[in-house]
């Protein structure tokens, strides 16, 4: 197994499709770092050499990816809790932050359902 960013990308799979195991990294951009890097996309990661993986990992230590753009990500979410933003304070309730209704839907954020004592009458 390759290991870039400090992620294990899988041999079978394509290079393509195996970048996107790196948090960060989508389809578009690994095939921008592909093609900067004239690596052909189709090739599986067993049949890359040394030098391309080489290539690949420069390629990639242009862009922020990994551990600093979860960083990132999660201080612009404390900085919006800090600043008591309208998504802020969605963040802090655990409530959805994007605009989603929540009187009928919404458990990925809100939890199980809560019993509510006295309901039936």
């Amino acid at each position: 197994m390759a290991r870039i960013k400090g992620v294990d990308i899988p041999d079978n799979k394509r290079v393509e499709i195996s970048l996107t195991y790196i948090y960060g990294i989508g389809k578009n951009l690994s095939k921008t770092i592909l093609d900067n890097v004239k690596i052909d996309s189709n090739k599986k990661v067993s049949e890359l050499s040394s030098d391309e993986l080489t290539l690949i990992r420069e390629e990639i230590d242009r862009h922020i990816t990994e551990g600093d753009l979860r960083r990132e990500v999660s201080m612009n979410i404390k900085t919006k809790m800090e600043t008591n933003s309208y998504e802020g304070t969605r963040h802090r309730r655990g409530l959805p932050v994007r605009g989603q209704r929540t009187n009928r839907n919404a458990r990925t954020r809100k939890g199980k359902g809560k019993v509510v004592a006295n309901k039936k009458k």
